[in-house]
């Protein structure tokens, strides 16, 4: 039989980000997978904070190339890629001028988040699955951390829920202490029914609040993780109620064969 072959979409990955909770499971988890005979393939943003140099980062030509189009306007997507080497994995990077330049990640130096937060999450969930295809690699699992992740669980099962390097994925959704303040734009919802996916699909989105988006992550995954020791309550219950195999916080000493676990169940 096949590796079981798991995607990890991530917010932030140390050693490229400063260290955090999410970071780090970002960084060792998909190693741990590996080390147990999972395939793995890892993307992150390239937020603009990152130095391409000292982490030696470099655009892969073949993969790049490809215009993503959002809100009626083309935005080339560009792929870099790094490689961890004690980890013996390669992590994956999705560029844009319009949207990763800026020095910082999701929000400008006073902490105002950006405006336009909506349309790079979407860009980023497109961008990496259209480039797993490119990679001509179908992920039994995709497990996505944090919030800027949390379009990717509607994509997989909206716009590539008949493609077959998508088709019969199974989706894990972490839940993270990491909700920002201000709801997203508006027109988010029009944003996404205008590349194909469908209005009643997006209820969630017609107030785009962290605690909303979260749910229409939970909506459309197929198991949950409590990745932080505490997420809002609401959340907890609503995860509950929903059904789905969930996975209580792990411990650091626990997570991995945890998940492992989990993505087998699954």
């Amino acid at each position: 039989m096949e590796n079981t072959r798991v995607l990890f979409i991530s917010q932030k990955i140390t050693p490229y980000l400063p260290e955090s909770e999410m970071s780090l499971i970002a960084r060792n988890l998909p190693q741990g997978i590996q080390e147990r005979g999972k395939e793995i393939r890892t993307f992150m943003p390239r937020f603009g904070s990152i130095n391409e140099r000292r982490n030696q980062l470099h655009e892969v030509i073949r993969l790049s190339g490809m215009n993503l189009i959002i809100n009626d306007t083309d935005h080339p997507l560009i792929i870099k890629v790094a490689s961890i080497q004690a980890a013996r994995m390669q992590v994956y990077f999705i560029d844009n001028d319009d949207y990763f330049q800026r020095k910082e990640t999701l929000t400008n130096e006073d902490g105002t988040e950006f405006e336009d937060n909506d349309e790079r999450a979407i860009f980023f969930a497109r961008g990496v699955l259209e480039t797993t295809k490119k990679l001509r690699w179908a992920p039994d699992i995709v497990h996505c951390h944090g919030w800027f992740t949390a379009m990717s669980p509607l994509m997989v099962k909206t716009l590539m829920s008949d493609d077959p390097y998508f088709a019969n994925s199974k989706v894990v959704y972490s839940v993270y202490n990491d909700a920002f303040n201000q709801p997203l734009n508006k027109e988010m919802k029009d944003k996404l029914v205008a590349m194909g996916v469908e209005a009643s699909k997006l209820k969630q989105l017609d107030d785009p609040t962290y605690t909303n988006l979260t749910k229409l992550a939970i909506d459309l995954s197929d198991g949950i993780i409590q990745g932080s020791e505490s997420i809002d309550s609401e959340l907890t219950e609503y995860i509950k109620a929903s059904g789905k195999p969930f996975l209580e916080y792990q411990s650091e000493e626990d997570y991995i064969d945890a998940y492992n676990k989990f993505y087998d169940e699954l």
